[in-house]
């Protein structure tokens, strides 16, 4: 009896031994079958991506889904769920959007935006912006006699500001007089931007400007010196813009370039 005992101390402890290495790549043993750890770190990558923050709790429960998919996975394949047709079809599906997923994320991760070339972006921005901003009102009308008519009454006293809110179509200024704020003169169409520019301080148009909306009256309440914000407030933002630009440029120039008979809508 003690030399019985003594042989299945020992079978267990080879048992034992033989497992050890296997736990320590595996999270859990289903049915024979380990549950790698790269596939957990992988899972905790993923949900970090989501910008969860991984506790101990969140490790316990992604451990504890990953089990379980492994079991149903596995019965789902003694089942004959993996030689059906669907699962081909969707399996195409997300072979597919995996290489897709994987091949943008590492063009980006090779071709994203410098800070050099946020930093010229920006100072392209400023330049097309100008150095000065302004602070104007104006009156939108349909018609140009319209114009001419509030221009006559501007001549004869009338108060900018009262004139903007009774007859001005611009639903995002008329209410406030006309004021249009603080702003630089890229912010606006050519037309008014050249007009309100040659204007000085308490000046309006005496003739009224033409654009695509209509015709402007337009007057200059005062100016100063741009308020920009500085580069390294922005330069986020900028290599994040000059990336996605990139990449949708990577995308076009696929579609552009493939060899299809297909015709996409607007080409």
């Amino acid at each position: 009896m003690k030399i019985q005992r003594i042989a299945q101390v020992a079978v267990l402890a080879a048992a034992v031994a033989a497992i050890a290495p296997a736990m320590a790549q595996n999270i859990a043993v289903v049915n024979g079958k380990g549950v790698p750890v790269a596939r957990f770190e992988a899972m905790k990558a993923q949900v970090a991506k989501q910008g969860q923050q991984i506790t101990p709790e969140i490790e316990g429960k992604i451990k504890e889904q990953l089990v379980k998919m492994e079991i149903f996975a596995q019965e789902a394949e003694r089942r004959g769920v993996a030689q059906s047709k669907e699962y081909r079809e969707q399996m195409e599906f997300v072979r597919q959007n995996v290489l897709i997923q994987l091949m943008f994320a590492d063009f980006e991760k090779k071709n994203g935006a410098s800070e050099a070339d946020a930093k010229a972006e920006y100072d392209k921005f400023k330049a097309a912006n100008g150095e000065s901003e302004y602070r104007a009102r104006h009156i939108l009308v349909e018609k140009e006699e319209e114009a001419k008519a509030l221009v006559a009454q501007l001549k004869a006293g009338a108060k900018f500001e009262d004139l903007a809110k009774k007859a001005s179509k611009d639903p995002g200024s008329a209410e406030n007089g006309g004021d249009l704020d603080w702003a630089t003169p890229g912010n606006y169409v050519p037309e008014f931007s050249e007009a309100m520019t040659k204007l000085k301080k308490g000046e309006f148009t005496e003739t009224p400007v033409k654009s695509q909306f209509g015709f402007h009256i337009i007057k200059l309440e005062d100016m100063r010196a741009a308020q920009f914000p500085s580069f390294d407030e922005v330069k986020g933002q900028l290599m994040q813009r000059g990336a996605q630009e990139r990449a949708a440029k990577f995308r076009d120039d696929l579609v552009k370039n493939a060899k299809t008979d297909f015709k996409f809508p607007g080409k």
